[in-house]
């Protein structure tokens, strides 16, 4: 290796998998390898860092030994957990794995929606107690949600439903009423105000100061006793303790959960034992072969930042995310 090859510091986690496919950059670039002990070393001098431990905050206690980044890669679609001050006013650019997960995430939020109409949990349960009840269940057809979140993945959620026949509606940070995937997009600041009808609302959206706690007892108060919640955005987007009381007390139907307030979920939450209430482990995203894409993505990425080639992905670090 030439010692002026630039050097990409690769943040993994304590005794979790190195990503693979980065061979393909060895004639170009210098890589190290490392964990959160070793971040301040490795990153000393280094032009880019991958965060393959996508849910580190360490970078804000090693920034002091990042002058020479350009450019950091969170291989994930949040970046909530690296925005700090001081990087949002740098010049390195933060880039994304806005794409991988938009197609498994919308498949994860159509099953649940399905598994909710068919019945199929109950039927689980009454499997296990050896009972035949027959039932009749609904339809999708006709029913209307609210997608918060009008990137990639909600996008996503958005056609798949309408295929399905779902009314679908976006909220986003502007309304407006022409869009491509939504029948209209309403602001989500005001989603008090639109739910009164909703039968779905499902959270697509990144965590920023101005969808942390948007999803509180005063949306659930306006949502119909049908109402039902997907969560696959972030878990602090949602306040638990009102989501708790709304389904306690019958304000709400039900909710399938796969980000939380606090991961793992703790094992005294009464959201494991909620009625009408589904927990997953933050896995609705992570379908066979996600980290090779991850990695392959970012070798793609990497190939345009050192040809000089602009970069896709790029994230306005003032909102939060990729804007577009």
């Amino acid at each position: 290796m030439s010692e002026h090859q630039p050097v990409v510091a690769v943040l993994c986690a304590e005794h979790g998998p190195r990503p693979a496919h980065l061979e393909t950059l060895a004639t170009r670039v210098s890589l190290r390898y490392t964990d959160e002990k070793g971040l301040a070393e490795a990153v000393d001098g280094a032009q880019v860092l991958l965060l393959w431990d996508f849910f580190s905050s360490a970078v804000a206690q090693v920034w002091e030994h990042c002058g020479a980044l350009r450019w950091i890669h969170v291989a994930a679609a949040g970046v909530d957990k690296l925005l700090f001050d001081d990087l949002r006013a740098s010049e390195v650019v933060v880039t994304n794995a806005r794409g991988v997960f938009d197609r498994p995430i919308a498949e994860y939020v159509l099953g649940a929606l399905l598994a909710d109409v068919k019945e199929l949990h109950e039927s689980h349960d009454l499997q296990r107690s050896h009972t035949w009840t027959h039932r009749e269940t609904r339809t999708l057809v006709g029913s209307r949600a609210i997608v918060v979140g009008t990137g990639g993945i909600g996008r996503e959620i958005a056609r798949l439903l309408r295929a399905v026949g779902v009314q679908v509606r976006g909220a986003g940070r502007t309304a407006r009423a022409a869009d491509d995937d939504f029948d209209e997009i309403i602001a989500s600041g005001d989603l008090p105000q639109h739910v009164g009808e909703v039968d779905y609302l499902i959270n697509a959206a990144p965590l920023t100061a101005a969808t942390r706690d948007l999803i509180d007892a005063s949306v659930f108060a306006a949502m119909p006793a049908r109402g039902y919640l997907v969560n696959i955005g972030r878990g602090e987007s949602v306040v638990e303790a009102d989501l708790v009381a709304a389904v306690r007390s019958g304000r709400l139907r039900g909710a399938c959960l796969d980000v939380f307030q606090e991961e793992p979920l703790r094992g005294d939450s009464p959201l494991w034992d909620l009625a009408g209430v589904t927990v997953t482990p933050h896995m609705s995203g992570d379908t066979l072969g996600w980290r090779d894409d991850l990695a392959h993505q970012f070798v793609d990425i990497a190939q345009s930042f050192l040809d000089g080639r602009p970069m896709p992905n790029v994230i306005d670090k003032q909102l939060g995310f990729v804007a577009t």
